[in-house]
């Protein structure tokens, strides 16, 4: 076997382990193989190997790939988005990740429209308030679903986070625990047409404590396929 054949297996079961401690159905949590900077060849060892929902952080990574996987599978876009780079997403991915101002909203719904399609999005909130990332802070989050949840174009299925990198995965349940209760409250309020269902947190570190908090994504990809080459 490959080691990302193992490393599949390997995370396999501790997403199951993790489920039967939070006493959830494994099907209630959705595994995203974070491939970017991977080739395409390790893209397909993971699909061999039953994985179908890819994620990445740059359009133009997402475009060379997408153009040679053509076979059923799902894309993500997980990363920081710039507006000028909306235009060639609507029917290349499932889902963004990472709304989380006004322009790009505004931008993701017209480049929709023009498609007509909608969208599902998540919004982004900074949890952790760390200068380094991107994201709402949490005080924005609900004003935020207010300005866009009018949007004809645009679905907001819920909220996504990327915690802090730590070695003790315990120190950033607090901030997942936060993003619950946060997708919560907007549901009580009735932000949506329709109740958000999605909560995107947890990566490689620290996935388990994210899934016992009630991730429906969780975002591996070192575990997966090993350290990213950040230099192609």
């Amino acid at each position: 076997m490959s080691n990302i054949t193992e490393n599949l297996d390997e995370v396999e079961k501790k997403i199951q382990a993790a489920c039967d401690r939070a006493k959830r159905p494994r099907e209630s949590v959705t595994l995203i193989a974070v491939s970017k900077t991977k080739p395409v060849s390790d893209i397909r060892e993971a699909m061999s190997h039953g994985a179908t929902v890819f994620g990445e952080n740059k359009v133009q990574e997402l475009r060379d790939k997408t153009s040679q996987i053509t076979e059923d599978v799902h894309w993500h876009m997980i990363g920081h988005l710039q507006n000028n780079k909306v235009k060639y997403l609507p029917g290349m991915v499932d889902m963004i990740h990472s709304v989380d101002n006004l322009k790009l909203a505004q931008e993701i719904e017209k480049q929709a429209a023009k498609h007509d399609i909608v969208m599902d999005i998540l919004c982004e909130v900074n949890m952790a308030g760390e200068d380094t990332k991107f994201g709402l802070a949490p005080s924005e989050c609900i004003p935020f679903i207010e300005s866009i949840k009018d949007f004809e174009h645009l679905r907001i299925r819920g909220l996504m986070t990327i915690a802090p990198y730590t070695e003790d995965p315990e120190s950033n349940r607090q901030y997942f625990r936060g993003l619950k209760e946060l997708l919560n409250k907007a549901n009580e309020m009735k932000l949506t047409k329709e109740p958000m269902d999605t909560l995107s947190m947890g990566m490689t570190g620290d996935y388990e404590v994210a899934i016992e908090e009630g991730a429906t994504f969780v975002r591996v990809g070192t575990g997966i396929f090993g350290e990213r080459n950040y230099a192609i």
